[in-house]
């Protein structure tokens, strides 16, 4: 399961902790964990979620409605639609951020393409 979502073996013991995930995990007779297509599907969502900085506790609430079944799915969509609100404005933001960059990078490609350093800011002038 690790290797099938990206996880660390304590980070997936982790997600069972904190119970973010939808079912319970099955056990082989030894006491392994077995986990199913259903498991792995789950958890490559909660891998994005995570990712995209969705909150440890709205995580926590989506995977609680998740497991309650048919009924809450507008409180699902309202979770999901305040996170993806959060990814927006973090993309503006970081498109913003990027523009800088892209600005420094052509300033200084271009002094260095003509050798000199003039024009650069210098704090030690």
């Amino acid at each position: 399961m690790a290797e099938r979502t990206g996880l660390s073996v304590h980070a997936l013991r982790l997600y069972e902790r904190e119970g973010l995930l939808v079912g319970p995990v099955r056990r082989s007779a030894g006491g392994r964990r077995q986990y199913g297509s259903v498991d792995v599907e789950w958890l490559l969502i909660c891998v994005r979620l995570r990712e995209s900085d969705m909150p440890l506790a709205d995580l926590k609430r989506f995977a609680a409605l998740v497991r309650r079944g048919p009924g809450n799915e507008a409180e699902r969509l309202r979770l999901l639609d305040a996170h993806r609100e959060r990814v927006d404005a973090r993309i503006r933001a970081l498109e913003e951020c990027r523009s800088v960059i892209d600005r420094k990078v052509g300033v200084y490609a271009d002094h260095l393409a003509r050798g000199e350093a003039a024009g650069l800011w210098d704090p030690t002038a």
